[in-house]
């Protein structure tokens, strides 16, 4: 099977080139701050009418990995808001006051949604990554963890997003590598074991969030992960 590519996306007319390229997955953000807020549900209703492939808008409201029981009522409004415009899953991750995953916030959140999630990149910011990683590794319907290894980009954390994987097969397929990823990264991420990959503003010209995505950029990556996948296998 060919790696998955996922492609960030910030409004409706994003979508087509990201499908035309080739993306797999759309991770549908409404505002840009501090790594990706939520969209609204009118956005991700648009992008289905443009799209058949696999929507999953971030869950998140404010700045930081933090909430609260009164956020998490809206958040679960957000979420059946998304499955009801034609989401095919979300993304999301909140920490405690004790810089762990919050199991009850996370739990509130998708133990009774039959979506698939991502935990985004609130992963690089736990004060402890093997057990952050072992927590994660439980949870039920999560298919995708969100990470450059690093809370700066992918280039600081290469090195251990490649120990982790593969000391740990379980936790390779579920990274979705992003953050900064930059082609001479994926050979060595694909040997590792890795097989989902996140692209932002590497999708658009110039590496400008002022431009829509483009097919033949994401075209590029998605040949790129493709071919490197097959020399593998051979």
């Amino acid at each position: 099977m060919n790696p998955l590519l996922e492609v960030r996306v910030t409004n409706a007319a994003d979508a087509a080139p990201a499908e035309a390229g080739g993306a797999d997955r759309l991770d549908v953000v409404g505002d840009l701050v501090d790594g990706g807020l939520s969209p609204e549900p009118r956005l991700v209703a648009e992008l289905r009418r443009r799209t058949t492939i696999h929507l999953r808008p971030v869950v998140r409201l404010r700045e930081g990995f933090g909430t609260d029981g009164g956020e998490v009522s809206r958040l679960r409004g957000l979420i059946a808001s998304y499955a009801s415009a034609g989401a095919d899953g979300v993304s999301l991750g909140f920490l405690n006051g004790l810089g762990d995953v919050d199991l009850e916030v996370v739990g509130a959140l998708v133990g009774d949604v039959s979506l698939p999630w991502t935990f985004h990149r609130a992963v690089d910011a736990v004060l402890d990554a093997d057990r952050g990683w072992r927590v994660l590794l439980g949870l039920p319907g999560l298919d995708a963890v969100a990470t450059a290894g690093s809370a700066r980009d992918v280039d600081a954390g290469l090195d251990a997003l490649i120990a982790r994987a593969k000391a740990e097969p379980r936790a390779a397929a579920l990274m979705l590598v992003g953050g900064g990823l930059l082609p001479e990264h994926v050979p060595w991420l694909l040997r590792a074991g890795v097989r989902q990959f996140h692209l932002d503003a590497q999708a658009r010209p110039g590496g400008s969030w002022k431009a829509y995505v483009d097919a033949a950029l994401v075209r590029s990556w998605r040949t790129l992960l493709d071919d490197e996948s097959a020399h593998l296998r051979h």
